[in-house]
């Protein structure tokens, strides 16, 4: 389908919720009408009220004139002057795809690259051009891929996608909003009548009467009726911009393989299929660790970290690559499934370019480590960006031996209750003295309900692991806080703890068992927590 049937299309449809619209008003009017005529008194008031209410929300949505902004992105501008080798490969590939290049390039933290245009006049005059490129996709991918990437966003250029964009964006909010709105009035409508109803319940308490249930079946009926007719609507809108969406996609995928070959196109799309969830692995497991802590990574490195987990993790990552999903992410989302776009990559004839050897995507950057440090600077707030900056071994040390900390709270919270010492050698000389304070202990842990309703043998099996874990917790708090243990960063597993002693964790295992067993023995624990 060419631009200009596309546009006639997004235009038809956009009308159709205008039509919707004023054949609702008109049914309303016409009920307006043979009330006026039929009816007389308190009956039609009120039917002349509903209908009011109810065209209130449909005048609204099909006078929404401006579609409403997202939140800009938070991104790093560059300039020609600052990334020109970044600027000349763009412009390279906008050449290549036959396209304008874009006016403004943005560097933003996601797996991502995207483009837009401030197009005018229902997107028949161009407008400013923009292009939303992600350093941690950079950092995952080769130059090659990179331009692969670039090539499908300029594809939606050259195919004037995003000059479409507004328009069918516009009639997507307006659908949305329009719907919300029957939907707040409906909820309004229930609370009131609960509200009504708990009133008059609490009176009838009040006098010694029994109250009646509250029932709010039926409240706001007639808004949620309106709110399914444009749901009807907004349901074949999306089903019908998306689909010409997904066709987009394809289209803009074949302008990848013209620019950067076909292995190269096709490689690309399963990098990013592992690059997403990495990512976003590293963020929360890496990145962030510390700010429970008051700590960060060096500056540059809150995301400039990810290349060492990708070079760390690389099986992990070889399986992802492989893994494409088999349907797209929702029955409204604008991109055909992964694999089908693989698919169709894999199936073109060979181009003879192979995957070609090429550097790292980041080094088309003047100073990645700059433009990394820039970037945090864009997105984190200043809350975050005032917290302590350390290396990534001081980061996972420290942060791990607080976490340690909270996590001893709650056994020391137990043995303050118990009147019992927190300090792990004396408590094992308490329980020396009465060993029957290991259950008691456990006692005042949550319980599940099973544990809870066991007595005897049964509730002792259940409190005895969790007393070994709050013992091991509380040992583990007490060694790193000494300097015995240290924790370790490991970029292909957990943080794990690392004794300063040789064959210290491989006797810490049994000596904890030892303490938690019918019979106690504190000795083998109380030799470890006092060697040197």
């Amino acid at each position: 389908m060419g631009a200009s049937l596309r546009a006639l299309r997004a235009l038809v449809l956009l009308a159709g919720f205008y039509l919707l619209g004023f054949v609702l008003l008109a049914v309303l009017a016409a009920a307006d009408w043979a009330t006026v005529t039929w009816l007389h008194g308190g009956v039609a008031f009120k039917v002349l009220i509903v209908s009011v209410v109810l065209a209130v929300p449909i005048v609204r949505g099909m006078f929404m004139l401006r579609t409403p902004k997202g939140e800009p992105p938070h991104c790093v501008p560059v300039t020609e002057r600052q990334e020109p080798v970044l600027w000349r490969t763009v412009r390279e590939v906008a050449d290549q795809v036959g396209t304008r290049a874009p006016d403004e390039i943005l560097l933003i933290d996601e797996v991502n690259a995207a483009v837009s245009e401030d197009a005018r006049l229902l997107g028949l005059v161009s407008g400013t051009r923009r292009l939303y490129l992600g350093l941690p996709l950079m950092t995952g991918l080769d130059e090659m891929q990179l331009r692969a990437v670039l090539a499908h966003e300029m594809g939606h250029y050259a195919n004037l996608d995003t000059r479409l964009t507004p328009l069918i964006a516009r009639g997507r909010a307006q659908l949305i909003r329009t719907i919300r709105h029957f939907h707040q009035r409906a909820d309004a409508k229930v609370a009131g009548e609960r509200a009504r109803q708990e009133k008059a319940a609490e009176k009838r308490l009040a006098k010694g009467r029994k109250a009646k249930e509250v029932d709010t079946t039926g409240q706001g009926a007639t808004y949620r009726a309106m709110a399914k007719i444009y749901t009807g609507y907004a349901h074949f809108y999306m089903r019908a911009t998306l689909s010409g969406s997904r066709r987009q996609e394809l289209a803009a995928d074949l302008a990848s393989v013209r620019v950067a070959g076909r292995d190269s196109a096709a490689s690309a799309l399963r990098e990013l299929n592992a690059l997403g969830p990495a990512h976003g692995f590293y963020m929360d497991s890496y990145a962030t660790l510390g700010v429970g802590a008051g700590l960060l990574p060096r500056p540059g490195q809150v995301f400039g970290g990810l290349r060492q987990l990708l070079d760390a993790r690389a099986q992990e990552l070889e399986g992802l690559r492989q893994e494409l999903s088999t349907e797209p992410t929702s029955p409204y989302d604008s991109h055909p499934a992964l694999a089908e776009r693989v698919a169709r990559i894999e199936a073109l004839p060979d181009d003879g370019r192979g995957t070609q050897p090429a550097r790292p995507a980041l080094e088309l950057l003047a100073s990645p480590d700059a433009a990394l440090a820039a970037l945090e600077q864009a997105v984190l707030t200043p809350e975050a960006l005032a917290l302590t900056r350390v290396d990534w071994a001081d980061l996972v040390h420290e942060s791990m031996t607080r976490y340690a900390a909270n996590g001893a709270r709650e056994i020391q919270e137990a043995l303050a209750a118990e009147g019992a010492p927190a300090q792990p050698a004396a408590l094992l000389d308490a329980i020396d003295a009465d060993p029957e304070l290991r259950w008691r202990i456990a006692d005042r842990f949550p319980k599940s309900e099973e544990a809870a309703a066991a007595t005897g043998r049964a509730a002792r099996e259940f409190a005895r692991p969790v007393l070994r874990g709050a013992l091991s917790r509380l040992v583990t708090a007490e060694l790193t806080a000494r300097g015995a243990a240290r924790w370790q960063l490991s970029w292909s597993d957990s943080a794990s703890l690392r004794f300063a002693t040789d064959g210290f964790e491989e006797q810490l295992e049994p000596a904890l068992d030892a303490v938690v067993a019918d019979q106690p023995d504190t000795e083998p624990l109380r030799k470890l927590l006092l060697a040197p």
